[in-house]
């Protein structure tokens, strides 16, 4: 089976970004290369990699893509302007059901209450919060400033939805809500 990445608002040429999230880096370019540096280092260029939107600011960003490993997949961000879907994307949507290793994973740049199949184990994952949200049901932020910078596997988000199924039947179980 082909391995399967997620991330989201790595807001490359971002500088404002580095202050309004407390991102540990004296500067864009140095937030930028540990960026490529951490995504190279687990996607390599057969895996699939879902980008939940805001991937960076300005025309420079195109070179940052060309660097990056993988099939490379984007949800639409608030942040991201249209120039940035004529690059060589394998696919660009607003959102995405995607179905994978026998579960369905909802995508989507924001995150929702709600979304498909979500009363039947559906999962969703998203961006735009920066690590500012608790999941709601089996949903995730999967951006860069939760996940240390680096995209996620499909198996560590697997693991944890596993812990927020288990903690939901153990709070129906006990009637706490």
């Amino acid at each position: 089976m082909q391995n399967i990445f997620f991330t989201s608002d790595t807001h490359l040429n971002h500088t404002n970004i580095i202050k309004f999230c407390n991102r540990p880096f004296s500067n864009v370019e140095e937030m930028n290369e540990m960026i490529v540096k951490n995504w190279n280092a687990v996607v390599k260029p057969n895996d699939k990699i879902f980008h939940l939107g805001d991937f960076g600011f300005g025309r420079e960003c195109e070179l940052l893509f060309k660097r990056l490993n993988g099939h490379k997949y984007i949800l639409k961000g608030n942040h991201d302007k249209d120039s940035t879907y004529d690059w060589d994307w394998d696919g660009v949507k607003d959102v995405h059901l995607l179905k994978y290793d026998d579960n369905l994973i909802w995508l989507s740049h924001y995150p929702h209450r709600s979304w498909p199949h979500s009363f039947h184990g559906s999962w969703h994952l998203f961006g735009h919060v920066h690590g500012r949200m608790e999941p709601y049901g089996l949903s995730m932020d999967v951006g860069v400033d939760v996940f240390d910078f680096t995209p996620v596997s499909y198996s560590v988000v697997k693991e944890k939805m596993s812990k927020l199924n288990q903690r939901e039947q153990n709070n129906d179980e006990s009637g706490e809500v």
